[in-house]
């Protein structure tokens, strides 16, 4: 089993950072994804960023040049640092990890807002 704990969320105003981590514990071995997905009020969950064990990012379009995600695989800990805040990034905001199947944390709230 994977427990997955995400950190970091909060009360941020418009053009401000916050930086989510995402630690995994339990049975992590091989090669995994991690990713970082988003679910405002009454929408689905979308995916934001994701990282491979070698690296590759990829990222939605609407948070290009605004979001950089990471990892440290010698911690098990993914990163998700948010630039250039805006209201619209307003969500929870979940941790996932992707081998054959994927493992959710429990979310942790943004709240962008003046």
């Amino acid at each position: 089993q994977v427990q997955l704990v995400e950190s970091g969320g909060g009360l941020v105003q418009p053009g401000g950072s916050l930086r989510l981590s995402c630690a995994a514990s339990g049975s992590i071995a091989g090669i995994y994804d991690m990713l970082w997905y988003r679910q405002a009020p009454g929408k689905q969950r979308d995916l934001v960023a994701g990282i491979t064990s070698s690296g590759r990012t990829n990222y939605a379009d609407s948070v290009k040049g605004r979001f950089t995600i990471s990892r440290d695989n010698a911690k098990n800990t993914a990163y998700l640092q948010m630039n250039s805040l805006k209201p619209e990034d307003t969500a929870v905001y979940y941790c996932a990890l992707r081998t054959w199947r994927i493992y959710w944390g429990q979310g942790t709230q943004v709240t962008v807002s003046s």
